[in-house]
């Protein structure tokens, strides 16, 4: 198993937006000193639920704050950028970093965000797979051009180029990450981190550049990750039994394509599910310590969201929504947390766990909440 953070840059009520960026910063640095696999950035425009605006640019600072530990985004929204602009900074992350960097993206929601971009609605409702396939095709090919109803454009010279030998591949502090599953490039032995295993894993069709995984959250998201061969970024709303019915749909669409078991397995071996985690001596502690502070934040944060288009947003209830969150996810002892990860592997599969750790609002809780993750927790799922 694996397990990272999941950053989401929260401005908490009475906090400033230096205050959130910070503590993400540092949760990101702590979280490769306590062992842990990853950090995964989220972005967001205009609300306080996350104030950081462009989730590779983060990523950026925290790949050279770093040595080990990778970085992604959860995700990069592409309804909102141009993909070549976004291929081109994760090519670029890639290389500079010895393949340290994921792209994970999404296609965002119906914010008013599309008009200040000027992307508009059907970039969301009915872009995203063609701005995905244009992505794709930038980080792997030497050149590109586009003929499409949002793209059309001259074939161009791919620079820098994502396929290239990422800089310090096959040293020994850093794996070439064209191999980034866990095998060394220089020896072929399975790599070790602070206790983190890392499976040997081929990645499927995913061959060079940046690993990129797709957020599904409805079955035509996760058709467009298993029609491309990319894992998924499963949401912190869904349960154990939610995610079995996403993985079943994703094999179905996956050998409707008619792409091999072996592929399939080792491609379902980089799902990422996104969780919650809250360490304290007592479960019940944990759990009235996010009761305190999270039903503000949602409702301060969500409650900020503005449509396009002027369309009824329905909000859940933030009370009820985090006892949700603290019902489904590693809330509580460290034993209870390693036992509710460990329970949500068996029951579906997944091996990869990316954390909000945040969700105290508070820089010294959240940096002891990530301290005690890697130091009691972590052993107990090897």
């Amino acid at each position: 198993m694996r397990v990272g953070t999941f950053q989401l840059s929260a401005q908490f009520p009475g906090q400033s937006h230096a205050e959130a960026l910070e503590r993400t910063v540092q949760t990101a640095v702590a979280a490769e000193r306590a062992g842990l696999d990853s950090v995964w950035l989220a972005e967001h425009h205009f609300v306080p639920y996350g104030v950081c605006p462009n989730a590779a640019t983060l990523a950026a600072l925290l790949l050279g704050r770093t040595r080990r530990i990778r970085v992604g985004t959860a995700v990069s929204v592409l309804s909102t950028v141009h993909p070549v602009a976004l291929g081109e900074q994760a090519a670029m992350l890639h290389l500079v970093s010895g393949g340290r960097f994921t792209l994970g993206v999404g296609r965002g929601g119906p914010w008013i965000d599309l008009d200040v971009f000027g992307t508009g609605l059907a970039a969301y409702e009915h872009g995203f797979p063609e701005r995905l396939d244009l992505l794709l095709r930038w980080l792997r090919g030497a050149r590109v051009g586009a003929d499409g109803p949002q793209f059309d454009f001259p074939e161009v010279a791919v620079v820098p180029r994502a396929s290239e030998q990422p800089l310090g591949a096959g040293t020994a502090r850093v794996p070439d990450l064209a191999d980034w599953l866990g095998m060394d490039p220089g020896t072929g032995a399975l790599l070790r981190f602070p206790r983190q295993r890392r499976d040997d894993a081929g990645g499927g069709p995913q061959q060079s550049g940046p690993p990129v995984i797709a957020a599904c959250t409805s079955p035509a998201g996760v058709r467009t990750a298993a029609e491309r061969g990319l894992p998924m970024l499963l949401g912190m709303h869904s349960g154990d039994e939610e995610k079995r019915e996403m993985l079943a749909a994703y094999r179905t669409a996956w050998r409707a394509c008619g792409r091999g078991e072996e592929q399939l397995a080792r491609v379902e071996r980089e799902h990422v599910a996104v969780g919650v985690v809250q360490i304290e001596d007592r479960t019940s502690t944990a759990r009235a310590g996010l009761l305190r502070t999270m039903p503000g934040w949602f409702e301060y944060g969500l409650g900020a969201h503005r449509t396009v288009d002027g369309r009824e947003r329905r909000m859940r209830d933030p009370h009820a929504y985090t006892e949700l969150l603290c019902d489904l996810h590693a809330v509580g002892t460290p034993k209870h947390c390693a036992d509710r990860l460990l329970a949500t592997a068996e029951s579906t599969g997944l091996r990869r766990f990316a954390l909000l750790a945040e969700g105290s609002g508070e820089r010294a809780a959240t940096l002891r909440n990530i301290t005690r993750l890697g130091a009691e927790v972590l052993p107990q799922l090897s």
